[in-house]
């Protein structure tokens, strides 16, 4: 899965907001205004930050070599994912998803989604 691929993914899921909050090196998305996947477009290696349960996270990172502590996040919570040719794109793709649900379901019910 490429950078490219990524984003339209994300773009897919409902209420999916794309920013560059931190200048043009840093895309991120949003649901709820809440990011939920960070993209370093500068990164040696195609990588993405996701934000997955502690315990979940440790799982995958003692499972998969390319799946590490996030750079310059909280580790606890994100993890970084090299991309390119390390996982079938389903695999990503669900991770993605895991972030996604996890971010939307810490959203107060005031939030308003334009998709539910």
């Amino acid at each position: 899965m490429n950078i490219e691929e990524v984003r339209k993914y994300c773009l897919s899921l409902p209420d999916t907001e794309e920013a560059m909050p931190y200048g043009e090196d840093w895309v991120v998305f949003r649901v709820g205004g809440k990011i939920f996947l960070h993209i370093w477009l500068e990164a040696p290696i195609p990588t993405i930050a996701v934000k997955l349960l502690p315990e979940r996270g440790e799982e995958l990172r003692e499972e998969y070599n390319a799946f590490s502590p996030a750079y310059h996040l909280n580790k606890k919570h994100w993890n970084d994912i090299f991309i390119e040719g390390s996982f079938p794109n389903r695999m990503i793709e669900d991770w993605i998803k895991e972030s996604y649900e996890l971010v939307k379901s810490k959203l107060p019910k005031s939030t308003e989604m334009v998709a539910q």
